[in-house]
C-alpha cells in the first residue's frame, strides 16, 4: 500500500518549489494545495489520485533532463491539473480540468501565457496525440502513460485500479472497451514520444498491453 502521508508531504514540497518560480507566497500555495489534494482524494479515485500525480511529476523531472528546450515549470503545472476533474461517466474531463487550472492559476496571478500553455497541455491528454512537434507535450504525455511500461506486478495493480474506477460498467462491455483502447496504443508506431521512453519503456509497455489482451481473451474463453 502506498504511504499517502509521505506522498502528500513530498507533493507539498514540490508545489511550494514550483510556485516559488512565480513568487507566490507560502500561504497562497498552501491554500491551493489543499484544494488540489481534496480533488484528488475522492474515494472513487483508485488510480487517478495523488499517487498518480506524484509519479507523473517524477517522470517529467527525469525527462526534462533530456532536452534543453523543455519548459519544465509549465509541464509540471499541467501535470498537477491534468486529471483534477475525473468523472468516469463524463466525456469532458480534460476540458473541465483545463478550466479548473485556468481559474486556480489565474487566482494566483500566474502569467497568462503560462496559463494558456498549461491549458493546451492538459487538453493534449484527451487523445494522447500530437499534431505538431511539442517537446513539452511529449514529456507530459509520456509521463502520463509511464505506468504502461512498468513491471508486470505494478501494471496489474494499475489495470485493476482502472477497472475499479469503471466498476459501474458491465463486465463484457468494459472488456470490449478496454481492449479497443489497448489496441489503439499498440497500433501506433510508438506508444511513447520521447526517445528515452521509447528506449526504456516501449517494449515493456507493448508486452503489458498484449498480455492484458491475452488474459481477457482467456477469461472470455
Amino acid at each position: 500500500m502506498p504511504n499517502y502521508q509521505k506522498i502528500t508531504a513530498k507533493l507539498f514540497h514540490n508545489w511550494l518549489q514550483l510556485l516559488q518560480n512565480f513568487d507566490i507566497n507560502k500561504a497562497a500555495a498552501g491554500t491551493t494545495f489543499s484544494q488540489i489534494v481534496e480533488s484528488y482524494s475522492h474515494p472513487n479515485r483508485y488510480y487517478h489520485n495523488l499517487e498518480h500525480i506524484y509519479h507523473v511529476l517524477e517522470v517529467t523531472q527525469t525527462l526534462k533532463c533530456q532536452t534543453e528546450y523543455c519548459d519544465i515549470k509549465t509541464v509540471q503545472l499541467a501535470g498537477w491539473f491534468h486529471d483534477i476533474v475525473y468523472d468516469t461517466k463524463a466525456k469532458d474531463n480534460e476540458e473541465k480540468s483545463a478550466e479548473y487550472a485556468v481559474k486556480l492559476l489565474s487566482s494566483l496571478s500566474i502569467p497568462s501565457n503560462v496559463i494558456e500553455n498549461v491549458k493546451k497541455l492538459i487538453l493534449a491528454t484527451k487523445n494522447h496525440q500530437m499534431l505538431n512537434y511539442d517537446i513539452n507535450a511529449q514529456i507530459l504525455l509520456d509521463a502520463d502513460l509511464a505506468i504502461l511500461g512498468s513491471n508486470p506486478d505494478e501494471y496489474n495493480r494499475y489495470a485493476r485500479a482502472i477497472r475499479q474506477e469503471y466498476i459501474w460498467v458491465p463486465e463484457l462491455e468494459y472488456r470490449a472497451a478496454r481492449k479497443q483502447i489497448l489496441q489503439h496504443f499498440l497500433q501506433r508506431r510508438n506508444i511513447y514520444f520521447t526517445q528515452i521512453m521509447q528506449q526504456v519503456k516501449e517494449t515493456s509497455a507493448r508486452n503489458n498491453l498484449n498480455t492484458e489482451i491475452e488474459l481477457e481473451l482467456k477469461v472470455k474463453g
